[in-house]
């Protein structure tokens, strides 16, 4: 493995106390898991966690997804500091809330993953980009544009409860609270939970 026994053992314990949804035993699961794949990875990071890329052959053999702009928006809520680089301690954080996560954890995850320039609102522009990438075209269709256009109309309807022209996390909670369905509205961002 990349780790030294002694910097797992402390990496176990600290997070075995801090993670609320996994027990002891899932987090050395879960980090003799990252650890394996940071050894396979061989990447630039491979002393520390690994990179997108990396993350993203993860997502599609462990989870299913397939969308790279989903994938990397994953990755960035994942990437706790920004820095690139996804850490033990950034996995089992990141899959907790991904796995086990609370609704309330969820809706936070979700919006954060669809609030494409985390200016703290989802806009039209954000769900028309969204939408339009995880529609599948039908070949038929003259303008998909239009029909995007007209599905982000209805989101609006349903979601922005104090008709500013976009979705703030207090909207977004709302729906989702009234319609759990609402969750994933913009597109796949969580595991099919099997």
């Amino acid at each position: 493995g990349a780790m030294s026994r002694k910097k797992l053992q402390q990496l176990l314990d600290s997070l075995g106390r801090a993670s609320k949804h996994f027990t002891k035993i899932e987090v050395e699961c879960l980090v003799k898991l990252f650890d394996g794949l940071v050894a396979e990875s061989r990447s630039r990071f491979a002393a520390v966690g690994f990179d997108c890329n990396m993350f993203r052959d993860v997502l599609y053999r462990m989870f299913g997804m397939m969308d790279d702009v989903m994938m990397d928006r994953v990755f960035r809520t994942f990437d706790r500091d920004n820095d690139s680089c996804i850490s033990a301690e950034e996995w089992v954080g990141g899959l907790a809330v991904f796995l086990r996560g609370t609704l309330e954890e969820r809706i936070k995850y979700c919006f954060e993953v669809y609030d494409l320039n985390g200016d703290g609102y989802i806009t039209r522009d954000e769900m028309f980009q969204m939408l339009k990438n995880s529609l599948l075209r039908q070949p038929a269709e003259e303008d998909p544009d239009e029909g995007i256009k007209d599905l982000v109309d209805i989101a609006l309807k349903k979601m922005d409860y104090d008709h500013d022209g976009k979705i703030s996390i207090v909207d977004f909670e709302k729906a989702v609270r009234d319609e759990n369905l609402l969750l994933e509205a913009f597109g796949p961002c969580l595991p099919d939970i099997k």
